[in-house]
């Protein structure tokens, strides 16, 4: 077990972004691009928001520990400073934080090689035993890339695949599909010691819900329908897919987290493909657990995304919470609000 970090003391009120009915809980995905260094006030703005939405989980991608730091201590310390208590426990890579007592940490996929990683806490909400999973995953052999004519280790242009076999033997060559069975592996063994489970991520691949026959000649899919290896092996194995559960139309709410606009950083700075619309939804939070419901998902950030190296207002349906100043990443969060049923 790793050392869990904990602080205790007085809660200063701030004004709710939404109020949180009985017996609700939240869980907040967010890629915070490295540690929010990459945006001036970065890190201030992810403090701020946190107190902002008071989420009962967030489940971290890109936490890097800079100079030997440790980036969960320093964010449990800024808290404190807000007068509010959270617990974490060291990580890299990716990140867990708590507004509920950790009674066990576990890292299920170790980072190694930038490949990505997963880690699990254990905790309590409302009476029920809860397994909180994080995930961010490997970002190389990203093959919906390739889809539209960019290498998706290289990010150079290429010819496009021609067969989704060609495409998914690409993205197979990842480590996430590896990551993601170790990850349903030991989510078994939680669920048979009574957990619900909660995975949340930045997984660096979309959903096979969102390339289908509908909207294969848009957003540069290039007539391709794909069904996706790391979603496809969550919902074999049991698990809900939250935004899509809620909205489950890819046309009207495509729920596109990535490249999310950022008015502080010049475009070029926010696209791995200058000459695509490279829109996907590569942020989720996933669950499994008997009673457990999503209730509520919001798109956290910006309104904008990135197309083909321009600016652009998302015209969809999708529900946006926006952050209050400084947005400090290249991605958009998801908020999802979950409840016990009796």
């Amino acid at each position: 077990m790793k050392k869990i970090l904990l602080f205790t003391f007085l809660f200063l009120c701030t004004l709710p972004v939404s109020s949180k009915k009985a017996g609700e809980f939240t869980v907040l995905q967010w890629n915070i691009w490295q540690e929010g260094t990459s945006v001036p006030g970065g890190y201030e703005a992810i403090i701020n928001e946190i107190v902002r939405l008071k989420p009962d989980f967030v489940t971290f991608s890109e936490v890097r520990n800079y100079k030997n730091s440790n980036f969960s201590a320093r964010v449990l310390s800024s808290l404190r400073e807000k007068g509010m208590t959270y617990y974490s426990f060291y990580s890299y890579d990716s990140g867990l934080l708590s507004k509920h007592p950790i009674t066990d940490s576990l890292t299920v996929f170790p980072e190694k090689e930038d490949h990505g990683s997963i880690y699990r806490l254990l905790s309590t909400v409302n009476g029920h035993k809860v397994a909180i999973y994080t995930a961010h995953l490997d970002y190389l052999d990203c093959a919906y890339y390739n889809v539209r004519g960019y290498d998706g280790s290289t990010w150079k242009e290429i010819a496009r695949p021609r067969t989704v076999e060609e495409v998914l033997k690409v993205n197979t060559d990842s480590q996430r599909d590896d990551a993601i069975r170790l990850f349903i592996e030991q989510a078994r063994k939680d669920m048979a010691e009574g957990y619900s489970i909660i995975l949340g991520g930045d997984f660096n691949e979309p959903s096979h819900r969102d390339w289908v026959e509908a909207n294969k000649n848009l957003y540069d899919h290039n007539g391709m329908v794909i069904p996706w290896t790391v979603t496809t092996l969550l919902e074999d194995a049991g698990f809900i897919d939250s935004y899509r559960e809620i909205y489950p139309n890819p046309l009207t709410h495509p729920g596109f987290t990535y490249p999310s606009d950022n008015p502080l950083k010049t475009p070029e700075k926010l696209t791995w493909a200058p000459k695509a619309d490279e829109r996907d939804r590569i942020d989720f939070i996933f669950y499994q657990g008997k009673g457990l419901q999503a209730e509520k998902a919001v798109i956290f950030g910006p309104k904008g995304s990135i197309v083909r190296s321009q600016r652009v207002e998302e015209t969809s349906k999708d529900q946006f919470l926006t952050p209050k100043n400084v947005w400090p990443t290249d991605h958009k969060g998801l908020l999802v609000t979950f409840r016990f049923k009796k």
